[in-house]
């Protein structure tokens, strides 16, 4: 009996499987999800999300249903010390950042995952799978096959397909039979997460608040609607049981709020870690979310990385599955993506190291440093793509280009979709050779050669005449002349990538 093929399975259903199956999906490829439980996970876990993530929900046509669920992060976090004084602040505006969205959402997953779940089964080409637990992979030259046990039943069968992602969390089975190593970076912490709902009105800060106390470090944050939660850091000589008692709990954040305002959801302890898989892709298996790196809460950017991780992807998975580019595309994942999260982790670790001082000599010698005046502030950052043969040279290749809200009222990504782009002055479009223009048309380029003049600002405060975006809107590079733009536009996959915008 011959097993079905399909181009891709995908195993795990969170965020980035999720992710991952709508712009799969929307690129006409063959998708399989296979996810263990049989319904979304009911807890909360991520709760925060940035502007590129919502961006990124945009171009999978699913932006109004997140924004139905999501709140933006209007007043940012602070960073306050023992005495009350806010040493450090992450700014948050309302106003529309350089996605063409706020820069910070804040979430309930289980609504976020059920938005995703019902957007990627808007595809008929993808088949989604529920209490399905893959139990071996293999892969050769040809395919990979996976030995999956429906759950429910028992009963056990085999799937083969061109390609596997293991979005499958930190347990990863993908990665185990990938053979690949997880690097330290140095960070293991246990901390207690302590999930309530609000049940009348609590005078608390609209805005998160890391308690930097060396007493007992803890983080606020105002999650969305009543939903509140604190994570508290385990001291020496705690009891992981007595911790998550409900009145050891209480007594935790009496302070702020009391059993007779709020109920319980939830109370666990998890270990925060900073690691990164070294090996993201061997022959047809790959990984990504946290079967690839986890990082410590901090910047809330666990979830980002595996989103921005399925972006990265898709568009490359599905070029070579469609013929239209050399296997060795998907080499440029790990490349681009690897050192990208290793800057957010780096920054994440070093914030944990101001929050999570408990010595209190150091802990003053930190007040110090920050004075005591205003606070220091700080945005995310936005770090260049790893080096790969479709990052260029130069300072803003490899970075990610603004989605400016253009003349007619649409936002840029609205106008492009989910495909390459070159957009430039038409006096050095014009004066490209025919090879250039033969090869945008088989990447499935589109050219944009009279620029809304938000786009023409941006050529100016850049002080150049052209750039190249790739499908995930990373500058491929930039020019002034009609010679450089020739030698950038060599660097786009030679054949073309046919990846449709699904509707927004």
């Amino acid at each position: 009996m011959t097993r079905p093929v399909v181009d891709v399975v995908i195993v795990g259903f969170g965020p980035s499987g999720a992710v991952l199956a709508n712009l799969l999906g929307a690129a006409g490829i063959s998708v399989l999800v296979l996810e263990k439980d049989t319904v979304v996970h009911p807890l909360p876990r991520a709760i925060h999300f940035d502007g590129e993530v919502m961006r990124i929900f945009q171009n999978a046509g699913l932006k109004h249903e997140v924004l139905a669920i999501a709140r933006p992060g209007t007043q940012g976090m602070h960073f306050v010390n023992a005495g009350g004084h806010a040493m450090l602040v992450r700014g948050g505006t309302a106003e529309l950042g350089p996605h063409g969205c706020a820069n910070n959402y804040y979430f309930h997953q289980p609504e976020l995952e059920t938005v995703l779940r019902e957007g990627a089964a808007r595809y008929a080409n993808v088949d989604i799978r529920m209490g399905q637990e893959v139990v071996d992979i293999t892969d050769d030259a040809s395919e990979a096959t996976l030995d999956v046990l429906d759950v429910a039943t028992g009963r056990r069968y085999s799937i083969s397909a061109r390609y596997v992602v293991g979005a499958d969390g930190a347990r990863s089975r993908v990665r185990r039979a990938m053979g690949t190593e997880m690097e330290d970076l140095g960070l293991h912490q246990p901390w207690l997460v302590f999930d309530v709902i609000l049940d009348e009105d609590v005078s608390l800060p609209a805005y998160t608040v890391q308690h930097c106390d060396p007493a007992r470090p803890m983080t606020y944050c105002n999650v969305v609607g009543a939903r509140r939660r604190w994570e508290i850091m385990m001291m020496p000589g705690d009891d992981p049981v007595a911790m998550v008692a409900p009145a050891n709990l209480w007594k935790l954040v009496s302070r702020w709020v009391t059993p007779q305002q709020a109920h319980l959801e939830r109370a666990a302890i998890y270990t925060f870690h900073s690691v990164i898989a070294e090996g993201w892709r061997k022959g047809r298996l790959l990984i990504a979310g946290d079967s690839a790196h986890q990082t410590p809460p901090f910047l809330g950017q666990g979830m980002c990385a595996g989103v921005r991780d399925a972006a990265n992807l898709a568009w490359k998975l599905a070029a070579v599955i469609q013929g239209r580019a050399d296997e060795s595309l998907l080499d440029t994942y790990e490349e681009e993506r690897s050192p990208h999260v290793r800057a957010f982790i780096d920054l994440a670790v070093r914030l944990g190291d101001i929050i999570q001082t408990t010595d209190a000599d150091k802990a003053l010698a930190r007040d110090k440093r920050f004075g005591f005046g205003a606070p220091e502030v700080f945005e995310f950052p936005a770090p260049r793509l790893g080096a790969s043969a479709l990052t260029g040279s130069g300072e803003l290749a490899g970075r990610v280009f603004p989605q400016p809200l253009m003349n007619d009222g649409r936002f840029m990504d609205e106008v492009l979709g989910y495909r390459a782009a070159v957009i430039g002055r038409q006096d050095i479009l014009a004066c490209v050779s025919a090879d250039t223009r033969a090869r945008w048309h088989e990447a499935g380029a589109v050219v944009v050669g009279d620029p809304d003049e938000h786009l023409l600002q941006w050529l100016e405060n850049q002080e150049v005449r052209a750039v190249l975006l790739r499908p995930d809107h990373y500058i491929l590079g930039v020019a002034n002349t009609a010679a450089e733009l020739d030698l950038i536009s060599t660097h786009f996959p030679q054949t073309p990538i046919q990846m449709a915008a699904p509707p927004i």
